[in-house]
């Protein structure tokens, strides 16, 4: 029987790409979204069809209002930054960063892993694309997953070692792009863009976007939702 694993799954490229990645790798995948208040929640609706083209055990979304916090362009009334070039998205951390997000929904994905009985979490962070966001990098999954294992019951009394994949760290989004085509994955179900309209067509100007965008490019082929 295959083993199961918990995949934070957004419906956005990156984490479709993983999710085929955990299903290739012949682990069970119970998958887990997050209705967090953020202004892209068309991305639930392309969740939803990601899981139900690739396969899950069970998709679960969890709810919780980050909008209460505010402080990102994602959770606040703060406008999503349009245009920029490689140099911009290079330098800083951008105003789409939320606080803490990551550490958040790891915190549900280990929760559900010990009731499971799982000992693998995959997660689509990316330490390569241009955003910069301190959570994506490979010290801090490291970080987190010392403390996971610290941190439940099934850890304490040995029955569980926790484990984060993070399968995409070091991959580029052409790259990315290319090992999901390679295992079949259906990119006009995903959903990358910050601030689509009411009826999830992407606005093309994000850094999302953008970078999406390049990564087709870069493999000779168009964004099926370009």
């Amino acid at each position: 029987m295959s083993k199961p694993a918990v995949v934070l799954l957004s419906g956005g490229l990156d984490s479709a790409t993983v999710l085929a990645i955990a299903k290739a790798e012949g682990y069970n995948p119970y998958a887990l979204s997050f209705s967090y208040g953020q202004r892209h929640a068309w991305e639930l609706e392309a969740a939803k069809r990601v899981a139900a083209s690739i396969g899950v055990a069970d998709h679960k979304t969890a709810t919780i209002d980050l909008r209460i916090f505010g402080g990102s362009a994602l959770t606040a009334e703060i406008a999503v930054p349009k245009g920029r070039d490689a140099d911009a998205m290079s330098h800083g951390i951008p105003i789409t960063y939320v606080p803490a997000r990551n550490t958040i929904f790891l915190s549900f994905a280990l929760a559900w892993a010990e009731v499971l009985g799982a000992s693998d979490i995959f997660i689509g962070v990316n330490a390569l694309d241009y955003s910069g966001y301190p959570d994506c990098r490979p010290e801090y999954i490291q970080s987190y997953e010392k403390m996971a294992n610290l941190a439940t019951k099934a850890g304490v009394e040995g029955h569980q070692s926790l484990k984060i994949h993070t399968p995409l760290i070091s991959m580029t989004k052409a790259q990315i792009i290319a090992k999901g085509i390679e295992l079949g994955v259906d990119y006009s179900l995903t959903s990358s863009c910050y601030d689509p309209s009411p009826t999830g067509t992407p606005c093309g100007q994000c850094d999302s976007c953008l970078l999406r965008l390049k990564g087709f490019r870069e493999n000779g082929i168009t964004d099926p939702l370009s």
